[in-house]
This record gives structure tokens, sequence and C-alpha cells, in this order.
């Protein structure tokens, strides 16, 4: 009995080759995440970074023009202009809490990896709609 190439043999083979396939490609979509989350949390810090200092010299910004606008008018209104930098300084924070706001529910983690897995997907289900169709076929024959 020689046991190289009996259906049971070629069975296991594909299931072997199959098997190495899919590992190879959650290997390659693992490597695509982990390359993505490196990058992501190097944008997020620079981010981070910039967006730190561009509010603290925003802040003191903020808050010299303020102290000006409240010195030229003390005089005369200093209650009307100390109330209408605390107004504008309300409206802005509001206006950019929003945009924080829009911003976080914008997904952009791992988003070409989702796509590839999308992709793969689709693939497959093609190729199990072609296999059926061959299958039909055959059993027509």
């Amino acid at each position: 009995m020689s046991s190289g190439s009996g259906p049971a043999e070629r069975v296991i083979l594909a299931a072997r080759r199959l098997l190495r396939n899919l590992l190879d490609t959650g290997e390659t979509r693992l490597r695509l995440a982990v390359i993505e989350l490196q990058e992501e949390r190097a944008r997020l810090f620079s981010l981070l970074l910039l967006s730190g200092i561009a509010l603290m010299l925003f802040a003191f910004g903020i808050g010299m023009l303020m102290l000006l606008i409240i010195v030229a008018f003390w005089q005369d209104h200093r209650l009307l202009a100390i109330g209408i930098a605390a107004g504008v300084l309300i409206v802005s924070g509001l206006l950019v809490a929003l945009r924080v706001r829009s911003i976080s529910r914008e997904p952009s983690l791992l988003r070409s990896t989702l796509a590839r897995f999308s992709e793969d997907k689709e693939l497959l289900d093609q190729t199990r709609i072609d296999h059926t169709r061959v299958g039909e076929r055959h059993e027509e024959s």
C-alpha cells in the first residue's frame, strides 16, 4: 500500500495549505494592525504636544488681550468690558468643545486594517459562491 497520493493524503495536504494560507493572511493583517497602531500613537503624541503648546500660547494671548481691553475701559465701562471679555471666552470655549466632539466621533483607529478585513471577507464570500455554482454544475452533469 502506498500512502503517498491517496485521497486522504490529498485532503490532509489541502487542509494544511488552507491553514497555512489562513495563518499567513492573519499574520499579514496583524502586522498591518501593529504598524497602524504605532503610527496612530506617534500621531496622537505629536497632536497632544502641539495642542498643549498652542493652548498655552492661546490662553496667554487671550489673557493679555482681556487685560488690555479692561485697562482701556477701566475708567468708563470696566464692568461691561469684563462681561464682554467673559462672554467671548465662554462662546469660544463652547465652539472649541463642539469641534473637539465632532473630531472625536470620526473613527480613525485601524481604518486600513478593517478595510482589508472587509475585502478579505468579500473575496471569501465570492469564492464560496463560485464553488457553490461549480458544485451545482457538476451535480447537473
